[in-house]
């Protein structure tokens, strides 16, 4: 591990499921309640948006309940001792990653606890409804809907992301499915620019067969022992 300073780091739902938050696509996942095309597409937004403002306010409230688990920590503690560039790209719209203390995070799906104003374009932090139309803390707009990248909408900082990748050394991918992109296609980013990559996770992602590593097991498990082999 001597030769390694620059990491990438990919967080899915798999990271945050052990805290209780529910996956996308698993068993019993969130959209097994929920059509995508009904709470999740800017137009769906535009067909019914109370529906939608219902559920990311349901998603926001339990969101706050829950707390980090060793796998959150330990990305932290690596966060805090990591001498070289670290970034934490994170798909998952918690803040569990900051609440258990890493500072390196980029949330390129958006967050469920900021609102987005569609009228001036400022995100405020945000932690009560939004389905009953308050006004932007900035211009007084009823125009809020979440800061959240809905399907079909660009992910965030992308420019960002891909210049930290070409800069790595490790690209390591916990707790994604490998189904969703542009986040699927980071490992063979990582690969086409001689990046080692590492894959851990509960079971094997769609693309892992990319990886020049996996290592499976629950989260809170497998993240921990990887950190502590990193900063021994």
């Amino acid at each position: 591990m001597s030769q390694i300073r620059n990491i990438v780091i990919l967080t899915g739902a798999g990271i945050s499921a052990e805290s209780g938050i529910d996956t996308f696509r698993g068993g019993g996942g969130l959209w097994e309640q929920h059509r995508v095309e009904d709470v999740a597409t800017p137009e769906a937004f535009a067909r019914d948006p109370n529906l939608v403002l219902r559920f990311y306010d349901m998603r926001r409230e339990a969101i706050q309940e829950k707390l980090p688990n060793a796998a959150h920590f330990a990305l932290a503690e690596l966060d805090a001792k990591w001498q070289g560039n670290l970034l934490i790209v994170t798909q998952n719209v918690d803040d569990l990653h900051e609440r258990g203390g890493a500072r390196r995070v980029l949330h390129m799906h958006g967050e469920h606890l900021k609102a987005w104003c569609t009228s001036c374009d400022v995100r405020s932090h945000w932690r009560g409804t939004l389905l009953d139309r308050p006004p932007c803390p900035v211009c007084q707009a009823r125009t809020l809907r979440p800061d959240v990248v809905w399907f079909g909408e660009m992910p965030y900082r992308m420019g960002e992301i891909y210049g930290a990748l070409r800069e790595a050394d490790l690209f390591v991918s916990i707790g994604t499915s490998g189904a969703v992109y542009p986040a699927a296609g980071f490992v063979q980013n990582a690969r086409e620019l001689g990046v080692q990559t590492l894959e851990l996770n509960l079971e094997r992602s769609q693309g892992s067969a990319l990886f020049h590593e996996t290592r499976l097991g629950p989260a809170t498990e497998v993240v921990p022992a990887w950190v502590a082999e990193m900063i021994q």
